[in-house]
């Protein structure tokens, strides 16, 4: 369960027999990993999007296709110095919310406390404070899919990796970026960069370019650890 497609790019080479599902989302496909069947969704960032990603699976599953477990996957903001670009963050809890599973991985991981919460923290100062608060990382979408979980009664993971360290600000406000449905516009990004080119086209150009790199690493993992 992601928010964006390009969250899952770094799997999606790992699943065998991939399928695309014609499901109310923004992306969803059914396949084998390491033998097992499994289901990849994303449906925009925030706690309601995800809401509704998990009840569209749930709705539609039947006597084959079981939900066992949900896996909250995706990007995250490094909220202390010890988490750097592209390390695996795999949560033991979501603050205020749940306790997390860990899976069994032979490659390396971090762990702690994430945030979730329905915006983009876009400064290193905000970043530091929460840090400082006691979290490790910060997303969007983990407390939802964790309460989901609940609901339906299955086991809940939170894997992400991280895109974004404590000490970096993005020049763009992302949370001015979303449409009324809290998807993000691309059609605003493009506007503002287009205001502050010497600014906005370099800084997207970087992160685009560190979100690639990440979302293999994070496909890696996933297609390694166990559940």
């Amino acid at each position: 369960m992601a928010a964006e497609r390009r969250e899952l790019e770094g799997l999606l080479v790992h699943v065998d027999q991939a399928m695309k599902l014609s499901w109310p989302l923004d992306f969803a496909r059914q396949g084998l990993l390491n033998g097992v069947q499994v289901v990849m969704v994303a449906n925009g960032p925030g706690p309601n999007l995800a809401r509704a990603a998990v009840d569209a699976v749930k709705e539609r599953e039947n006597h084959e296709n079981r939900m066992t477990a949900l896996i909250s996957t995706g990007f995250c903001g490094g909220l202390q110095p010890s988490l750097h670009a592209g390390d695996v963050f795999v949560a033991s809890e979501v603050v205020d919310v749940a306790p997390a599973l860990l899976p069994v991985s032979q490659k390396p991981f971090k762990t702690g406390k994430l945030l979730s919460i329905d915006r983009v923290v876009s400064t290193a100062v905000e970043k530091v404070e929460l840090g400082q608060a006691g979290s490790d990382a910060v997303e969007m979408e983990a407390a939802a899919v964790a309460l989901r979980a609940q609901r339906y009664n299955v086991p809940f993971y939170a894997v992400r990796v991280v895109t974004d360290t404590v000490h970096e600000s993005f020049a763009l406000d992302f949370n001015q970026m979303r449409s009324g449905d809290g998807r993000f516009s691309r059609t605003k990004i493009l506007a503002a960069a287009i205001r502050r080119p010497g600014t906005m086209f370099p800084e997207l150009i970087k992160w685009n370019k560190r979100t690639n790199r990440a979302a293999q690493a994070l496909g890696d993992f996933l297609a390694d650890a166990r559940f």
